[in-house]
């Protein structure tokens, strides 16, 4: 199953992340995972999101730049190991992961991975077949996903 998330690239300033979160909290955008990287100048502000549409048009609105990109949220035991298990299968299938990021909580002794891979059909196949479970839309309270 596939999630959008919007990637919004963020001038590293005083106040820039204040005000993207801001603006979406004011068009009612619930955040349902993130992360921030750095680079030199600016940051990559990664946002799986309660209405994807109304996101990226905010952050266009605002002249930030931002994409959508095609994830996979897999959910997995939040113990020793657990990530190594999962990714195995993909090594040998030759898949990179590009990306990921994670939190827990979401369920008992769970934790869930956001991944962005190299083939992402190609992962999601295999994820399937070793047995892992692949969050839908749905699951996060997000619309205008691709389920697939």
């Amino acid at each position: 199953m596939k999630l959008k998330q919007i990637s919004i690239f963020l001038e590293n300033s005083p106040g820039r992340l204040q005000e993207t979160t801001k603006a979406l909290g004011d068009a009612g955008i619930n955040l349902r995972a993130l992360t921030l990287s750095e680079a030199a100048d600016y940051g990559v502000l990664r946002l799986l999101v309660s209405n994807i549409d109304k996101a990226r048009q905010i952050m266009m609105e605002k002249q930030f730049p931002a994409r959508i990109d095609e994830v996979v949220a897999v959910e997995i035991k939040d113990q020793a190991g657990s990530l190594a298990d999962v990714l195995k299968p993909l090594n040998d299938a030759k898949i990179s992961v590009r990306y990921m990021y994670a939190f827990s909580g979401f369920t008992d002794n769970r934790a869930v991975m956001i991944f962005s891979f190299s083939d992402i059909d190609k992962a999601i196949e295999v994820l399937q077949k070793t047995g892992q479970n692949l969050l839908s839309a749905q699951t996060f309270g997000m619309l205008d996903s691709t389920e697939g």
